[in-house]
């Protein structure tokens, strides 16, 4: 693979071969970084389970203390009596049938839908196009609610899901590269507190066995794993 003049310069302000602390690599995502715009800042947990196995496939949900630096498009599908709820708490988008109709018809612009359990039967159907998206409403990430106004509060405030694939590995936006390091850190900390807190009893070995953080198209930076569990 040919890289570009600025990959390579990312690149020769990092030591791949060094394995950073949290504080650490928090602190160089700017450096590295290798797009005028302001990127993502991601990080990837690799986790000791076997993602087949029903009670190992971990997912879950947690309030980053800073946000991820963007603005979720939120989807209430909800009954008439739950839209002025929805939309007092700022969802972008609120109602049932029209909606319904358009994600049908292939339409997925946003980023999470929220939805009462009274109207589930009618969005069963929508997991062919819901489901590749990770935007299918589910109660364990708590997008399956009567309490729409307060999912959508959390979801603004910061609240993302995430779940574990199927080679084993979490991915994760923790803010932006215009973030400041201290607020990176935390924000990765409180990712990696949640996910330790969901490891499954019949896990063997080592749970958390490597994480990385990155920015769009940036080099990848290898972080302690024993700076990270506290």
């Amino acid at each position: 693979m040919k890289l570009s003049k600025k990959r390579k310069v990312a690149e020769s302000k990092v030591d791949l071969a060094k394995i950073y602390s949290l504080e650490d690599a928090s602190k160089i995502m700017k450096d590295i970084n290798c797009t005028k715009f302001d990127s993502s800042v991601d990080i990837h947990v690799r986790l000791g389970v076997d993602p087949k196995k029903a009670d190992q496939a971990i997912r879950g949900t947690v309030t980053l203390p800073h946000g991820t630096g963007k603005t979720k498009r939120v989807l209430v599908l909800c009954t008439p009596d739950k839209e002025a709820e929805a939309t007092a708490a700022g969802a972008d988008y609120v109602g049932l049938d029209e909606f319904v109709a358009k994600i049908d018809g292939g339409w997925t612009d946003v980023d999470v839908i929220i939805a009462t359990p009274s109207v589930m039967p009618k969005i069963g159907r929508l997991g062919k196009v819901l489901g590749p998206r990770n935007l299918m409403p589910n109660p364990k990430t708590g997008t399956v609610t009567n309490n729409v106004g307060e999912a959508v509060n959390e979801v603004k405030g910061g609240k993302i899901a995430f779940k574990v694939d199927k080679t084993g590995i979490i991915h994760a936006s923790i803010g932006r590269v215009s973030f400041e390091p201290k607020k990176l850190q935390e924000n990765s900390q409180e990712l990696i507190n949640a996910i330790v807190k969901l490891k499954p009893s019949s896990a063997k070995g080592t749970y958390v066995r490597g994480i990385s953080m990155a920015t769009s198209m940036s080099p990848g930076v290898y972080v302690d794993t024993k700076s990270a569990l506290n």
